[in-house]
């Protein structure tokens, strides 16, 4: 990596450097012991932090415990908006959307109310604050730094741009006071289809999946951040968004074990706190119909059995479609927690899921151990985490705390490192320093302006350009893209596609000149585009998927 992108790194990466995941919950070593065995200093840490559980949990009523199991919306922008809630239930966290947050101050505010009113009510268990902020197309927070996705940083095939991600990302939630990460995600984009993960996958090799996953789960605990590895089984080969639908897998066991399982079998090794699991019917591994999130044999059997996973199991979220097909609300959450699961995130009916692991309870359904049991995971994670007696978020500082000089810097590293040159018909790339370039489509503004910036006449008209860039963004099937790149190539410009969402467009768009792949559409990547463009930057990524239909293969990329 060349210097001066590597120093732009070091001040995220190397906290990630440090053994992490001394929060697990599994028995496995941190990954950065090298006898294989926990330090002296840590296992008294994990030892002291699991009887401060025991002893919370022998306190505790079966309401209190119920209410750990739940991880609820939080509700408005404030912590008194919410305060309903966390008295109600004493759920074990809840989750922010973007309608909760607008400021660094206001979301620091709001965390550290909610933690004071968790601590006032029941048995003042604290909160675990979650968020999904993977980062790329998947980022809830309206402040602090955007990276590329995923798919970006396979590309690179750098872990420490997973580390320098994840390192800085974690820093941010925790000026926030957000404590656990819903990342980061572990799926094998195996299908171009995939309607839901694409680019929010490290790649389509479970390798390379499993090595830049380990890498941003360990930077996110050692930044003080739970991460919670998704989506097992694994949601990399399927053609149904399971937010509207079930996806079924149907592929022999054999086939998932080679392709899905390794990024998830590296997380249970490494001690990760936390795996979600996906809404998806793989009947190879259960054929009773239902899905992954309520199965015993998918959970029970072959994460906690198989692999030996003692961490926290949660559900993915409980109001999508792909898990309500054949229960109730209430039915859900309690099949869920039988499967093996210990968080229900967002049932969408709280009261109902409540009402109905209570019954459970009282019933036999569920026993009194079986409820301990995932208490206590969750209790062990707290203790271990330090979210007993934390000190609160410095609200005053939050905003100088994130989206940091250094961050953004980190953020620009990457971007340019991953972007990948896959098409160079005649060496239409560089651009001449004196080109004419039009510019349209997808993040056409920010592109045009970096051209610009560097010297470059840009204008909307390919006809009258030397050069003719169109952005793309996941433009397979998309009519009004298509047609852009076509009007393009009618011009008899030169034709340059930047394509910013997956690798795959390039399979609808015909004989184009150059096709650059950035794998996000974040300022950064955009930014970078137009340094490659320009030959500022020489393109350096490599494919991190293979493209059907095509002659390219994972490894790809071209450079000048």
């Amino acid at each position: 990596m060349p210097l001066r992108r590597l120093s732009a790194l070091l001040g995220t990466a190397v906290l990630a450097l440090v053994p992490a995941m001394s929060g697990c919950t599994s028995g496995s070593a941190p990954s950065g012991s090298p006898s294989g065995s926990p330090s002296p200093s840590a296992s008294a840490s994990d030892s002291a932090a699991a009887e401060r559980a025991r002893e919370r949990l022998s306190g505790m009523s079966v309401e209190e415990k119920i209410g750990q199991l739940m991880v609820l919306l939080a509700e408005g922008t404030t912590a008194e908006e919410s305060a309903g809630l966390v008295s109600a239930y004493n759920p074990g966290g809840l989750i922010y959307f973007p309608e909760n947050l607008s400021g660094a101050e206001q979301i620091a505010r709001m965390s550290n109310g909610l933690q004071r009113t968790a601590a006032d009510n029941g048995a003042g268990v604290p909160l675990f604050l979650g968020i999904d902020q993977e980062q790329g197309m998947v980022s809830r927070l309206p402040v602090g730094t955007r990276f590329p996705d995923a798919m970006a940083v396979g590309a690179t095939r750098d872990t420490a741009h997973a580390e320098a991600l994840a390192g800085a990302t974690a820093e941010e939630l925790t000026a926030l006071g957000i404590n656990l990460d819903y990342a980061p995600v572990a799926d094998t984009n195996t299908n171009p289809d995939n309607p839901v993960i694409g680019i929010r996958s490290f790649g389509s090799d479970p390798d390379l999946v499993s090595e830049m996953a380990a890498a941003e789960a360990a930077a996110f605990g050692a930044g003080g951040v739970v991460p919670v590895v998704k989506h097992f089984p694994g949601h990399g080969d399927t053609d149904v968004d399971s937010h509207t639908g079930l996806p079924v897998i149907d592929k022999p066991r054999d086939e998932w074990e080679k392709e899905d399982l390794p990024p998830f079998r590296a997380a249970v090794e490494s001690g990760v706190d936390a795996i979600m699991t996906a809404h998806v019917l793989m009947p190879a591994l259960d054929d009773s119909g239902e899905p992954s999130t309520l199965s015993p044999d998918v959970i029970g059997g072959v994460l906690r059995d198989e692999l030996g996973y003692d961490g926290i199991v949660t559900t993915d979220a409980l109001n999508m479609e792909g898990v309500r097909q054949t229960h109730s609300d209430g039915e859900v959450a309690v099949r869920a927690v039988l499967a093996g699961a210990d968080q229900l995130l967002m049932p969408p009916d709280p009261q109902a899921a409540f009402d109905a692991l209570r019954n459970a309870v009282r019933k036999g359904r569920i026993s009194t151990e079986r409820l301990d049991r995932s208490v206590l995971r969750i209790l062990t994670a707290k203790a271990e985490r330090g979210l007993f007696g934390a000190e609160p978020a410095d609200a005053a500082g939050a905003e100088a705390a994130v989206g940091t000089q250094e961050h953004r810097a980190a953020a620009r590293a990457l971007a340019e490192d991953s972007a990948t040159l896959l098409r160079n018909k005649g060496g239409v790339l560089p651009l001449d320093a004196d080109a004419t370039v039009s510019v349209t489509g997808s993040g056409a503004e920010d592109i045009g302006a970096g051209l610009e910036e560097l010297g470059y006449t840009v204008t909307a008209d390919p006809a009258s350009a030397d050069a003719a860039v169109v952005g793309t963004l996941s433009a397979r099937g998309d009519a009004e893209q298509l047609s852009l790149v076509s009007a393009a190539r009618e011009s008899g410009t030169p034709v340059v596609v930047v394509a910013q969402g997956t690798p795959y467009d390039i399979t609808d768009l015909g004989a184009v000149d150059g096709y650059l792949a950035t794998y996000s559409s974040v300022d950064a990547s955009r930014s970078a585009a137009a340094r490659v463009l320009a030959g500022e930057v020489a393109p350096a990524g490599r494919l991190p998927v293979g493209i059907p239909g095509t002659d390219l293969d994972f490894g790809d990329g071209l450079s000048y």
